[in-house]
């Protein structure tokens, strides 16, 4: 990830094995990461059950709050595609019957956002 991009906050994925090594304790028996992503010091990561938000607190980043956000909790969702002069997408979820996203996480133009919908689809929409 550039330190451009790192300051600017957009996501870039982390492999399954860093992830799964990092944040195991985090997961469920029968729970698995699938899908990740790192942000300046904060993580979020699609497991087989839920999205799980880590957000690193603090100058020290020394105090961490861990976020479930099971699929079946997720009402809709949506997606904005990076055009020529905005350099990054986004991707907003909303929780239950919330009036503002709950979540909001940009992306650089190196993450296939349109994969990642699809894949947030098929767990919601199951």
């Amino acid at each position: 990830m550039s330190i451009l991009n790192r300051i600017l906050g957009n996501a870039s994925e982390v492999s399954i094995e860093e992830l799964t090594s990092k944040y195991e304790r985090l997961l469920t028996e029968k729970e698995h990461i699938e899908l990740g992503f790192k942000l300046f010091r904060d993580v979020f990561i699609f497991t087989s059950k839920r999205l799980i938000l880590i957000d690193k607190q603090g100058v020290t980043g020394s105090k961490t709050e861990y976020k479930s956000l099971p699929y079946k909790s997720i009402s809709r969702f949506s997606l904005e595609s990076a055009g020529t002069f905005d350099l990054d997408s986004e991707l907003k979820i909303w929780i239950s019957s919330e009036n503002t996203p709950s979540v909001s996480k940009k992306f650089t133009k190196e993450i296939d956002i349109y994969a990642v919908q699809r894949y947030l689809a098929d767990k919601v929409l199951q």
